[in-house]
C-alpha cells in the first residue's frame, strides 16, 4: 500500500473483532493510524488500547466509566469523551478515512449511519445494521459514494469472490454455517440446553452474543439478510449449508454454473485485513491453511427444524418492511435473557416467532419506524420473558 497511512476508527474496540482489528493494525504499523476508539463499558481495556496505539480520541459509552477513562488518559495526549452521542460525533472527524464497525447489535445502526453521512468507508462488522435498515443504509451509501467493506468472514468470502466478476450476474450465493456446538442434536436433546454448553463453539472464538448465535442457526439468518442487501440479492438467490470444518467460507455461483469458493483457517483476522487493506492485499503472519490437515471437507443440509431461527429469518426476508427489525430486536432480548438463565434454549425461537406475529408490521418503514419498532418489541419480547 503506497501513499499516506490510512486513518482507522473503530466502534466497539473492546470486543472480538475490535480486539483482533487492532492486532491486525499491529503488524502494519507502516499502513494504519488508529485515530478514534469507542467502547460500551470496558474501561479498562480501552484505556490500554489508548495507551499501546497513541490514540487521538476515545469515547466511552457508559458515562458512569468516564471519569476513569480521563484520569487514567490524562497525561497522553487522547481526547475523552463520554456517551452513545459522543460516538456519533467522532466518526465524522475529518482525519477518519474508514470506519470499522464492530458494535455488536442493535447498537451499530446509528454510529454506521452517521460514518456514512459523513463520507467515510464502512468495514463492517455490524450485521444487525443492514437486518434492521438494509434498504436504508444501502441507499445512503450509494448517494455519499461510499464502499462497505464486509467483515463477517461469510460476506468477505463472497466479495472476495467477487473481485473481477462484479459485472458477471450471479445466479446464487452458498453461505456456509458450521452448524455449531449442537450439530446433530434433536429437539428432545436441546431441552435443558445451558449456556455453558451454547457458549463452546467448535472452531470460531467469538463474543457471547454471536456465540449464542451461531448455536441457535440465528446468527446464520442475520448474515442470509445482510448478504440480502450487500450484494443486491433475492431471497431465492441465497442458500444455506452445513460445512462442519469451516474451511469454505462461502461460495458464488455464476448463471454459467460455475462456482468460486474462499477458503483459509477460521481465522477473523484474514477479512478484517482485507477490509482494511482492499483492493491489495498485505502479507502477514498468520497461520496458512494446509489441505493434509484437512482430509476431508464435508456438506449438510441445515436442520430448520430443530434450528428454527434460520427459518424464521427467512420468513423476516420474504416479507420485508421492518419485519427483519422485529426478528433482530426480539432475537437480542431473548439471547440476553438465555445468557441471564430467564428462557430455555428452544424458548428463544418460541418468543422470537410471537413477536414477529405481533408486533405492528410496517410495509416501507422509515428511520423513525425502524427506531419505534425496535423499542416496541424490546418491550413485547421482555414481557415475554417475563412471563414464561
Amino acid at each position: 500500500m503506497e501513499g499516506k497511512k490510512k486513518h482507522i476508527a473503530i466502534l466497539g474496540s473492546t470486543g472480538s473483532i475490535g480486539t483482533q482489528t487492532l492486532e491486525v493494525i499491529k503488524e502494519n504499523l507502516d499502513y494504519f493510524v488508529v485515530d478514534a476508539l469507542t467502547a460500551g463499558s470496558n474501561a479498562e481495556l480501552l484505556v490500554q488500547q489508548a495507551i499501546a496505539f497513541d490514540v487521538n480520541s476515545v469515547v466511552i459509552a457508559d458515562e458512569r466509566k468516564y471519569e476513569f477513562v480521563r484520569d487514567a488518559l490524562y497525561e497522553y495526549d487522547t481526547k475523552v469523551y463520554a456517551g452513545s452521542d459522543s460516538i456519533l460525533q467522532i466518526v465524522e472527524m475529518t482525519s477518519v478515512d474508514l470506519v470499522v464497525t464492530s458494535m455488536v447489535g442493535y447498537a451499530g445502526l446509528q454510529p454506521t449511519l452517521a460514518a456514512i453521512e459523513a463520507g467515510k468507508s464502512i468495514g463492517l462488522a455490524n450485521k444487525e445494521t443492514l437486518v434492521v435498515a438494509g434498504e436504508i443504509i444501502t441507499q445512503k451509501a450509494q448517494q455519499k459514494g461510499v464502499n462497505i467493506y464486509p467483515i463477517d468472514s461469510e460476506h468477505s468470502a463472497i466479495f472476495q469472490c467477487l473481485v473481477g466478476d462484479f459485472d458477471n450476474p450471479i445466479e446464487k450465493i452458498i453461505l456456509t454455517a458450521s452448524g455449531g456446538p449442537f450439530r446433530g442434536k434433536t429437539r428432545s436433546d436441546l431441552q435443558n440446553i445451558t449456556k455453558a454448553q451454547a457458549l463452546k463453539h467448535p472452531n470460531w472464538d467469538m463474543g457471547a452474543k454471536i456465540t449464542i448465535d451461531s448455536a441457535s442457526l440465528m446468527n446464520k439468518g442475520l448474515e442470509v439478510i445482510e448478504a440480502k442487501w450487500l450484494f443486491n440479492l433475492k431471497p431465492e438467490q441465497i442458500d444455506v449449508i452445513v460445512h462442519p470444518q469451516s474451511i469454505i467460507h462461502s461460495m458464488v455461483q455464476f448463471e454459467d454454473g460455475s462456482i468460486k469458493a474462499q477458503m483459509g483457517l477460521p481465522d477473523m483476522k484474514i477479512p478484517i485485513q482485507y477490509a482494511l487493506t482492499y483492493p491489495e492485499r498485505l502479507k502477514n503472519s498468520f497461520k496458512r491453511f494446509n489441505f493434509f490437515d484437512y482430509p476431508e471437507l464435508t456438506f449438510e443440509k441445515p436442520d430448520t427444524k430443530t434450528f428454527r431461527n434460520l427459518e424464521l429469518a427467512f420468513e423476516a426476508l420474504h416479507k420485508k418492511g421492518n419485519m427483519p427489525c422485529i426478528l433482530n430486536a426480539a432475537n437480542e432480548v431473548v439471547v440476553q435473557a438465555f445468557l441471564e438463565d430467564k428462557v430455555g434454549f428452544l424458548q428463544m425461537s418460541d418468543v422470537i416467532e410471537e413477536a414477529m406475529d405481533k408486533v405492528t408490521y410496517i410495509a416501507k418503514p422509515t428511520l423513525n419506524n425502524y427506531i419505534e419498532t425496535d423499542n416496541e418489541t424490546r418491550a413485547f419480547t421482555s414481557s415475554l420473558v417475563n412471563s414464561k
